[in-house]
């Protein structure tokens, strides 16, 4: 990736900032935080041993209140970093339009959460986001079978989409499982 993101250290909003300013799906955020454990005692340990070694690391991530991924995936994420001892800042996504219209675009589009861990000279080691790969393959094949947003089934079409990624979500917390996953892969490509 090319950006470099030194700039925008110290431009964002702490997790406990971003939390505090939220005006809508906060309840649901908070519960997701709290609701979140570890798959088990050998992947919060293996998550542990593996952070260890990335000592000039940071996590930026944008969202916004609004959007249902943020509200799901984020607090997974806060907890991963804070098992990690890394420093996150949030950045607003409507404060932060160029830079995700310049380079973060996710087919086309402004999905979030995007979340890039960041060394301390600003270069991107790795890149999550917006959601679990398993239930972004459903947006992925929907962006690919459906390019033209005016045509007469795709509203119809982007609906059942999403209904499908819920129901891939699932009611529980054991989606969180897959995002501890990625991240540590994501990682450990990195160490």
């Amino acid at each position: 990736m090319t950006v470099n993101m030194a700039g925008y250290f110290g431009k964002g909003l702490s997790p406990q900032q971003f939390m505090a300013g939220m005006t809508r799906n906060r309840d649901a955020f908070v519960r997701w935080y709290d609701e979140f454990s570890w798959p088990s005692a050998e992947s919060k340990q293996g998550f542990r041993d593996l952070t260890r070694h990335l000592t000039d690391l940071r996590c930026i991530i944008v969202g916004a209140d609004w959007c249902g991924d943020v509200v799901r995936n984020v607090p997974v994420i806060l907890r991963l970093m804070e098992e990690a001892a890394v420093p996150v800042e949030i950045l607003v996504l409507e404060e932060h339009l160029e830079l995700v219209d310049r380079h973060f675009l996710t087919m086309g589009g402004r999905s979030i959460p995007i979340v890039l861990f960041v060394r301390g000279d600003g270069e991107i080691v790795g890149k999550w986001g917006p959601r679990p790969r398993h239930v972004q393959e459903v947006m992925v094949e929907f962006k690919i079978n459906h390019p033209d947003s005016s045509a007469p089934d795709y509203e119809e079409s982007l609906k059942r989409a999403r209904s499908e990624m819920m129901r891939r979500y699932g009611e529980g917390t054991a989606y969180q499982s897959l995002i501890v996953s990625e991240v540590q892969a994501l990682l450990e490509s990195n160490e």
